[in-house]
């Protein structure tokens, strides 16, 4: 990923009648394409409405970093991925989702990224007790997380814990007959 860039500027009016006008050409077209059209605008008004509250609330909340705040944010990070404005690197933001509240509890790490096919290749860090572990939650976690901090992951794969000794009890048996 690049170093953030500065944004372009953007009318606000000017947009605003753009929007409109697509709208409107919709409307006469094909009344159910300008119905989703419509819901299409909503929706993301919806999206970038909530980000900037979030952004708003966030910097006016505690003390401390803004900027680690709004980066530790899964709504605000998404946007700023989305924007090409976040400015981790690639490795950053996916060690930042596997350490994000929903992963961190599986124990995963970063083993292989495939930049070609998008495919991040994770390990559990240490296998969990009776080797039994939930791949598929962890999976789902992981691919959860990185959707928002590093969408250029398509794909994830969790390799599983080689398996531990085996476990041999030894016990005392009954003492064998004729010794002392």
């Amino acid at each position: 990923m690049s170093a953030p860039t500065a944004a372009r500027p953007v009318d606000a009016e000017q947009t605003g009648r753009r929007v409109e006008e697509v709208l409107d050409r919709l409307a006469g077209s094909d009344p159910a394409a300008a119905t989703a059209a419509e819901e299409l605008v909503r929706s993301l008004m919806d999206f970038y409405g909530s980000g900037l509250a979030r952004v708003l609330h966030l910097l006016s909340a505690a003390p401390g970093d803004p900027l680690a705040r709004l980066l530790g944010d899964d709504l605000v990070a998404s946007l700023l991925v989305l924007h090409d404005l976040h400015p981790e690197d690639r490795d950053t933001r996916i060690a930042r989702a596997l350490d994000s509240d929903s992963v961190r509890e599986h124990g995963l790490e970063a083993v292989d990224f495939d930049e070609e096919s998008g495919a991040l290749t994770l390990r559990a860090r240490e296998a969990g007790g009776c080797g039994c572990g939930s791949g598929a939650s962890a999976r789902e976690a992981a691919r959860a997380a990185l959707a928002c901090f590093a969408p250029e992951v398509t794909a994830v794969e969790v390799q599983t814990a080689p398996a531990g000794p085996a476990l041999l009890q030894i016990g005392t048996g009954p003492a064998p007959t004729g010794t002392r």
